[in-house]
């Protein structure tokens, strides 16, 4: 089953015919040129669809990109938007446990690492004594200007990050912790690679995963990675993205979800192809469902599918108009 579900997250996706996009600037004005704002409601795969994307120009000197986290509290999309003196964008990025309101993922500000991966998830059941160690995926925006999807290791002692630029399969092991010589050697010993690494330069970056598309190609790395299993693979669910383009334009893109009849979501497969479909050369998911929330201008786009409302994120990706 594994291998027939992996034959079909890296094939080419014909799923649904391209969505037709309307402009809808004069909605969230005042925007830059560089800046614009498109909305669809074309069916996807025959299901009701509402989503949202924007494009942004990273050769835009005028714009700052930026991600704010809480540091172990939470806030909703709105109360980053205050805290950040009404910046033109806010949009919900990394994972996180509720427990201790944690990032699971890497951010990056203004070049230096203040959160941090879960580098490996424990096992269950027969398998408690053992951990999968994974490299998750990020975005990260250079000095300059230029953006990158990596899979990374990070480590609350180093004060960078480590970025391959291919994905490497989990691997099993009794070992919870290795440094990332240790993770290249315990590649090397069990899959016969060698896996490159080099210091990443960014001065913004952002967790997520897993990345949807590779090469322009929808290329999904959700097994390398281990984000979801079982039906969280193909369910629709409201849906978070980001991805660049060869003409280095920023995506994020936001599809709405869990409203029968209206807007039931997208699957990881379709985010994907929606990307592709978007020219994105490079592209990743990031945390979905009920945290799934875009505001332009402090407008909101897609309604969040929880009932009370935005919900509470550890980190927010903004874009600044200086």
């Amino acid at each position: 089953m594994k291998n027939i579900l992996s034959i079909f997250l890296y094939l080419p996706l014909m799923a649904f015919s391209q969505l037709k996009w309307t402009n809808v600037d004069s909605v969230y004005q005042p925007l830059p040129p560089s800046v614009h704002v498109y909305f669809s409601n074309d069916s996807i795969n025959g299901k009701p669809n509402r989503c949202y994307y924007v494009t942004a120009s990273l050769k835009d000197k005028s714009l700052q990109f930026l991600v704010d986290t809480g540091l172990e509290k939470r806030y909703t999309p709105d109360q980053y938007f205050e805290r950040n003196k009404h910046p033109l964008l806010v949009v919900n990025c990394t994972f996180f446990e509720f427990a201790h309101n944690r990032n699971l993922n890497l951010v990056v500000q203004n070049g230096k690492p203040v959160c941090f991966n879960s580098q490996f998830l424990a096992g269950k059941g027969k398998d408690t004594l053992t951990y999968n160690h994974v490299l998750p995926s990020a975005f990260g925006i250079s000095k300059k200007r230029q953006a990158d999807i990596a899979w990374t290791y990070s480590d609350s002692l180093l004060p960078y990050v480590y970025a391959f630029q291919q994905s490497y399969p989990a691997i099993r092991d009794s070992v919870a912790i290795y440094s990332v010589e240790g993770l290249t050697k315990l590649y090397s010993r069990k899959l016969s690679v060698s896996p490159v690494y080099n210091k990443w330069n960014v001065e913004t970056a952002f967790g997520g995963g897993p990345v949807l598309v590779q090469n322009g190609a929808v290329q999904i790395t959700n097994n390398e990675e281990q984000k979801f299993a079982g039906k969280a693979i193909a369910d629709k669910h409201p849906r978070t993205a980001v991805g660049y383009t060869d003409d280095n334009r920023i995506i994020v893109l936001v599809i709405e979800g869990r409203f029968p009849g209206k807007a039931e979501g997208a699957t990881l497969t379709e985010e994907a192809s929606i990307l592709q479909q978007l020219n994105c050369i490079e592209a990743m998911n990031l945390d979905g469902g009920g945290s799934s929330c875009l505001l332009i201008n402090g407008k909101p786009t897609i309604t969040p599918s929880d009932k009370e409302g935005q919900r509470p994120i550890p980190a927010a990706f903004i874009i600044q108009k200086l």
